[in-house]
This record gives structure tokens, C-alpha cells and sequence, in this order.
């Protein structure tokens, strides 16, 4: 009999919902960065705790037996008072967590993420840091799942209320800018669009149908170093933000950016935490997040791009 087992743990709960989440146990192990036999050993743990099958492993993807369906839902309320009595434990200040399970949009990578996280493990002697990155409607699904602390993400459109279980801490506003070939006019060329598959192309077919305009493209892509690469070798040009071209440097050369050739638009982005439970660190967070995006971001574009001065903002 392996360590653990007889025994419901916190670590077996957690896997299990990942298992249940992503539907495989190969993907719930990339989820949490261990192996998949030990998402393997822990989940027949779970189940000989329990006296129950939980999940038909030979289903693709996984299905919840009756029992697990049922388990399911006592297993979320379990990890749910675990976090809010992990964060009544800390300090109101950051001094006492000792992990932090956060979310960045990809955006971010080139520049702020690495130095967020060197300013936190800076403060954060104790603390261990899981960071997930992606689009933003899945890092937003997983802080309703309870999978992460806070996330910082493009804010949804149709967000109002937050539905009350949600602080939300506005850290930037950036426009839509359109990205042509040095030298050509947007006019003349195809658009390539950014995947709609993503929230921040629904945004822009969103915005794009709003305003009646039916753009002639061929292409619809997922990558920003892909979409940006074929508009510098002439292939069209794409609607994107200040923060994307921040990801292909290498092209800018070949690159101008100017005002969409229509009505403006942008996004604003928030870190969001479940309301109350870390008490004073989600501000604190994005108030570092702030000053990082001001220099990193903001103050660079401006350099470059003054007209953007209005549009493009620390909130």
C-alpha cells in the first residue's frame, strides 16, 4: 500500500478535480507540473479512502462514475474552506502566505511576468509560486473553479456585477491599433485576423460586426509572432494592442502602427481574486502589477507611439 493511502488528503481532492476538469490524467499532470503516475497513484488512493470508483478511466475522456459525481460536489466545498481558511491564517499583508497560485495572460510574458514574480519572491522569503498562464476566459475559469488565487486578465465584456464572489482591480486600458506592412496602406491588403477562439478576437469580430464593417481575410491565426511575422513580409494587415507587439520585437522594423481606419475601440484588463479571501493582497498585487506595466509597457509604447497617449493607460 502506497504513503496516503486509507486517508482523504487535500492533495487528492485537488488532483481529482483536475482530473474531472481536464478529462484526462495527462493533462490534469501538466496542470499541476507532477507525473502522471502520480496523478494515477493518487486518484486509486482517493478511491480506496472512499470505498468508491470515481472516474471510468476507459472512457476518452474521462467520465465521473455516480459516486464521483457526487463526491464532486463535497470535493469543491472541501477545497473552497481549505483556501479561505489558508488566507484567514495569513497576515493581512504578504508576509504570510506561503503559496500563491497565480494566473497572467500570455500578453504579459516578455517583460512584467518575470519581473512580478522576482518582486514577489523577493518579499515572499516563504512562498512558493504556481503560475499558469493563457487566454483569459480560461485563467478566469479556473479562478471560479478555485484552481487559482487571482488572475490577471482582459476583463469580459459582458462583466457588470462580477456576480458579487469576485474583487476586481482594474491595472491597465490599451486600444486596438492596426499593424500594416511599412510603407502600405491598410486598404489594399487582406486582414489577418486573431483567432476568435480567444477572447480578444471576439472582441474584435465583435466590435467589427458592431459597426457593420465585413473585412475581406483569409487567415485567422492563434499566435501574435506568427500573425505579425506575415504582416511585415506583406501577406496583410491585423488588428492587435500595444501589448502584442511587444512579443515581436524582431519585426518591428518592418511594422507600422497607426489609428484603426474606423471607430475606436479597446480592452481593459483587471487582476480578480474570489472577494475577500486573500484580504489586503490582491490590491497590494495589483499595485505592484501597476507600476510594472508603467514602465515596462506603457511609458515604451508612448516613446514610440505618441498618439497613443490618451488610449493607452495605467488604470
Amino acid at each position: 500500500m502506497t504513503e496516503g493511502q486509507g486517508r482523504v488528503t487535500l492533495w487528492g481532492i485537488e488532483v481529482f478535480l483536475a482530473v474531472t476538469e481536464e478529462g484526462a490524467i495527462s493533462a490534469a499532470a501538466r496542470r499541476l507540473g507532477v507525473s502522471p503516475s502520480a496523478i494515477s497513484q493518487q486518484l486509486t488512493g482517493l478511491e480506496t479512502a472512499l470505498g468508491a470508483v470515481l472516474l471510468d478511466r476507459s472512457a476518452r475522456p474521462m467520465w465521473l462514475t455516480p459516486a464521483g459525481t457526487m463526491f464532486r460536489r463535497h470535493a469543491q466545498t472541501i477545497l473552497n474552506a481549505e483556501a479561505e481558511a489558508r488566507s484567514e491564517l495569513a497576515m493581512a499583508d504578504l508576509s504570510g502566505l506561503t503559496t500563491l497560485r497565480l494566473g497572467v495572460i500570455e500578453d504579459f510574458d516578455a517583460q512584467v511576468t518575470p519581473l512580478l514574480l522576482q518582486g514577489l519572491a523577493s518579499d515572499l522569503k516563504g512562498c512558493r509560486f504556481l503560475l499558469e498562464t493563457g487566454a483569459s476566459h480560461r485563467l478566469l475559469d479556473q479562478l471560479e473553479a478555485r484552481a487559482l488565487d487571482m488572475v490577471v486578465a482582459a476583463d469580459l465584456d459582458s462583466e457588470g456585477s462580477h456576480e458579487g464572489w469576485r474583487e476586481v482591480h482594474p491595472v491597465m486600458a490599451e486600444p486596438f491599433v492596426a499593424v500594416a506592412p511599412r510603407g502600405q496602406d491598410p486598404a489594399n491588403l487582406p486582414l489577418i485576423l486573431y483567432t476568435a477562439r480567444h477572447l480578444m478576437g471576439r472582441q474584435i469580430a465583435s466590435q467589427l460586426a458592431r459597426q457593420n464593417l465585413k473585412l475581406t481575410h483569409r487567415f485567422e491565426l492563434d499566435s501574435y509572432r506568427a500573425i505579425l511575422a506575415m504582416v511585415s513580409g506583406g501577406a496583410g494587415w491585423t488588428i492587435l494592442t500595444p501589448l502584442a507587439l511587444h512579443h515581436a520585437s524582431r519585426f518591428r522594423e518592418g511594422l507600422d502602427v497607426r489609428h484603426l481606419p474606423f471607430a475606436p475601440f479597446g480592452r481593459t484588463l483587471s487582476l480578480t481574486a474570489p472577494a475577500g479571501v486573500l484580504r489586503d493582497i490582491p490590491a497590494q498585487v495589483a499595485d505592484r502589477m501597476r507600476g510594472l506595466i508603467a514602465s515596462q509597457v506603457v511609458t515604451p509604447a508612448r516613446q514610440e507611439w505618441p498618439w497613443m497617449a490618451e488610449s493607452l493607460r495605467v488604470l
